[in-house]
């Protein structure tokens, strides 16, 4: 048929024209199923990143990619199922806290996360700081352990969105990574396979964000949010500052020592309040709480008793980890500033790099990582600071090597103006 042709869909698009659900579910499946080869998808990921998609192609582009895949299922017991999505940042461990102060909050949440991606960290990557602690679960040790414990935090499996990771991947090498249809449709695609009642987007912008603009991030939030209901899943966003690192920690084993402080009612404000926030947006979604307001309440009661520190011991457990070893972290030496000044901005992303450059990243797939290094930000933006006052702390086994780096993402002036860290909600 001229409308199930490859080629015709290709041009299609390339045109301007819309695409029915049933040419992007036939690409897509075809794609899936080996009968469309990489350089066809190639084309039809150029041409929606030239031409766009509407809110209709994006949620059947989403669709279609979930349904290429087995989704995990649930009994009728009445419990919400939900979850949070983040677009990446530098020192973001929300999800470390997120995850069981929901579960205390009485939902279930069964997260899949993610590795780091460029300079932003990655959340399994972090939590295989913890000796034993296991990422690789599976379908049907995702869905027990969701029951008994009340969250995990597990990678994908190749049973969920298998057309997602082989789209990605074939994105990455094509320079079709940044359309933000096809970003939506990778999200969504294994956030819906979950089988959720409610989702909240945490979409970052600024210097260590993927999206650098408000304008963008916008964007982002309102393909994301109306791909959401249109799959029937209540689903709200944050739009959050990252023109600094969340938090005081950046690295893997130094963030989770983070978390287990904010676990504990103690903790950086900023980490403190956007997981409230978080938790609040779901609590209201999924109808275990009237307000927002409420629902920061009964977060926050969750967190200062110690239950959601219970459930995080209770996660760890149950994904092969002990919560009471001790996390390597390697020796540190402190940041001067060589002026004084107001902190004016935080190059994020070359924080981020930073890390990267101490093997607490990835340069490529596959490479070993070292939990012990990370950065520790010893001032914020609009902070006063003296020269030679500590900027940051590096944690690494050379340390002095990466100094020069790390000072170089501070920049001094006269007066700063310290950005709000929730810049809005769609």
């Amino acid at each position: 048929m001229p409308n199930h042709s490859p080629a015709h869909i290709i041009a299609l698009k390339r045109d301007g024209e819309e695409l029915t659900d049933d040419q992007i579910g036939f690409f897509i499946r075809g794609y899936a199923e080996d009968r469309i080869p990489d350089y066809q998808m190639a084309a039809l990921a150029m041409a929606v990143l030239l031409r766009g998609m509407n809110d209709r192609e994006t949620a059947a582009l989403t669709l279609a990619m979930l349904n290429s895949g087995t989704r995990l299922t649930w009994p009728d017991d009445g419990i919400p199922r939900v979850d949070k999505h983040s677009t990446g940042g530098v020192g973001d461990k929300i999800s470390i806290v997120l995850a069981p102060l929901l579960a205390a909050c009485g939902v279930q949440v069964p997260m899949l996360s993610g590795r780091g991606l460029g300079a932003t960290g990655g959340t399994l990557d972090k939590l295989e700081a913890i000796p034993g602690f296991r990422t690789d679960l599976s379908l049907d040790e995702i869905t027990r352990r969701t029951q008994t414990v009340g969250c995990v935090i597990t990678g994908t499996t190749k049973e969920l969105a298998p057309a997602d990771r082989k789209l990605y991947a074939l994105r990455d090498v094509t320079g079709t990574v940044p359309s933000i249809p096809l970003i939506t449709a990778s999200i969504m695609s294994k956030k819906l396979a979950e089988s959720l009642d409610a989702l909240v987007l945490d979409v970052k912008f600024g210097s260590g964000a993927f999206m650098k603009t408000r304008d963008d991030a916008i964007a982002l939030a309102r393909s994301l949010a109306a791909t959401g209901r249109r799959m029937n899943v209540r689903t709200t966003a944050l739009l959050t500052d990252m023109n600094q690192p969340l938090g005081r920690m950046c690295g893997n084993a130094v963030e989770i020592l983070e978390s287990i402080d904010v676990l504990q009612g103690k903790g950086p404000a900023d980490v403190r309040d956007l997981t409230l926030q978080l938790a609040a947006e779901l609590l209201v979604s999924c109808g275990r709480c009237s307000s927002t307001d409420e629902g920061v309440a009964v977060a926050a009661r969750n967190l200062d008793s110690g239950a959601a520190f219970e459930k995080y011991q209770q996660m760890v457990i149950a994904q092969g980890g002990n919560p009471n070893a001790g996390l390597q972290v390697a020796p540190a030496i402190d940041v001067a500033a060589t002026e004084s000044g107001v902190v004016a901005s935080i190059d994020t992303e070359a924080i981020g790099m930073a890390i990267i450059a101490m093997n607490g990243g990835r340069q490529k797939l596959g490479d070993t990582i070292d939990h012990s290094t990370g950065i520790e930000m010893l001032v914020r933006i609009d902070d006063v600071v003296e020269r030679g006052q500590p900027l940051a702390r590096v944690f690494s086994p050379e340390a002095s090597r990466h100094l020069n780096a790390v000072r170089a993402a501070f920049k001094l002036s006269d007066s700063a103006v310290a950005p709000a860290l929730i810049a809005g909600r769609v």
